[in-house]
């Protein structure tokens, strides 16, 4: 008698493990996991409809962070310094960035239309750091495959000279 109870008890207890495990049909499971990965592809759609790149993004009050943190540029383009920015862009800066069009990292064609001149100096003079505590630089960073720019150890002489050319794309 005692193991027909022993059986009875442990019989009731798995039929009630099964049913209560098994109370949702596999189809409605299917539905739930199809909607929630809709609503997901639903939200990534909207949010790149709704964000600009970072290369066409404007943010002219963003000093960056580095050692520039104030720099006023004259009204006319000094072309003596522009010249020399030139030499030092097409010896230092042509491997990844092309003047007018985007390639490995963006273009500065109108760079100062979209970004302060600290900012600019400082990518160019400290990009490692840019990288790490700026959020526009990050951005950028994605945007380009994650190809981080290369400090090129250019003194804050030759950054400004490269700036200068800037000025005149």
């Amino acid at each position: 008698m005692r193991n027909y109870f022993k059986m009875s008890v442990l019989l009731l207890s798995f039929s009630g493990i099964l049913i209560s495990c098994g109370g949702e049909k596999k189809e409605d499971k299917k539905k739930e996991k199809i909607t929630l990965n809709q609503n997901k592809s639903e939200k990534k759609s909207d949010k790149k409809k709704d964000k600009v790149p970072a290369s066409e993004r404007v943010a002219l009050d963003n000093k960056g962070v580095g050692p520039i943190t104030n720099l006023e540029l004259a009204d006319n383009i000094d072309q003596d310094m522009a010249n020399k920015g030139k030499g030092v862009y097409d010896k230092m800066c042509t491997a990844c960035h092309k003047a007018t069009k985007r390639f490995i990292g963006p273009a500065p064609a109108g760079i100062l239309e979209r970004r302060s001149p600290e900012w600019v100096m400082n990518m160019i003079l400290a990009p490692e750091k840019m990288v790490r505590e700026d959020p526009l630089a990050k951005d950028l960073l994605i945007e380009f495959n994650g190809s981080p720019m290369a400090n090129q150890g250019l003194t804050e002489e030759e950054a400004r000279q490269v700036l200068e050319y800037f000025r005149t794309l």
